[in-house]
């Protein structure tokens, strides 16, 4: 689970909370059919944008933000080094008895590929082609939750507007005017809450996301090809700490 969206989330969600509970209190805060004229539209406008089902899947995208989990690229490259070690002990058939513990699909089919004979050019082209695929489906997601995070102040302020509406045709009654504002305003700070607070921090967190995968499936590939190449594990190593900052490559050393 991702500790930094909980936290941000958590925290953002209770300074607006505390500084609602500082006022008028939160059932001023509480309005159903502006909420449902937010909501409501900003499905509605990615359902137009997008097909069906990208737009069913936008909660799975959103709950990646949450649960996505890479293993560290420390424990990559030892993992990569292990494997060499234990080709040029044992063979490169000796992988097939760990292909069972191997929990990552990519990883796993990179490794089935060599155990099977695939030259080292055809292996790079079917992963490399994997891992663009791969980032094709984050970039969807992540232009999803950026159209819902455009949309809803789009239509916060469509229902103000229809509040303002509303209340001018009460102007002869002075003292409804107040409530007929407050009602109307409200729409604009459900949309601004859910594009401020949810959907454009989930687009940029996926997009970060989408980095950190794919420096680990590069990571994988190079080590994959290196298994392949019979490379010593000081080589592989050396190889693969070339794709990270001076700061993980002494984490990685020691």
């Amino acid at each position: 689970m991702d500790l930094a969206t909980i936290i941000g989330l958590t925290a953002g969600l209770g300074i607006i909370v505390f500084s609602i509970l500082s006022g008028a209190g939160a059932e001023v805060f509480l309005h159903v059919p502006s909420l449902a004229l937010v909501a409501g539209g900003t499905l509605s406008v990615t359902m137009i944008y997008f097909p069906l089902n990208q737009v069913l899947g936008v909660v799975t995208i959103m709950k990646n933000t949450f649960l996505f989990k890479l293993p560290s690229i420390r424990v990559e490259i030892d993992r990569m080094v292990n494997f060499v070690n234990l080709v040029r002990r044992e063979g490169l058939l000796a992988l097939e008895d760990k292909l069972a513990d191997v929990k990552d699909p990519f990883l796993a089919k990179g490794l089935r590929l060599v155990i099977d004979g695939f030259p080292p050019e055809a292996v790079r082209q079917i992963l490399n082609i994997e891992l663009d695929f791969l980032q094709e489906r984050h970039k969807s997601g992540k232009v999803i939750l950026e159209t819902m995070g455009a949309a809803s102040p789009a239509f916060g302020m469509i229902g103000t507007l229809i509040g303002l509406v509303q209340m001018l045709q009460q102007l002869s009654d002075p003292s409804q005017i107040g409530a007929g504002m407050a009602v109307a305003l409200l729409t604009t700070f459900y949309g601004a809450i859910f594009a401020n607070l949810f959907f454009l921090p989930m687009s940029g967190k996926l997009e970060a996301r989408d980095k950190e995968e794919a420096l680990v499936r590069s990571i994988m590939i190079e080590g994959i090809l290196s298994i392949q190449a019979g490379d010593k594990p000081f080589v592989m190593q050396e190889k693969l700490k070339s794709f990270v900052s001076p700061k993980v490559r002494k984490l990685v050393e020691n």
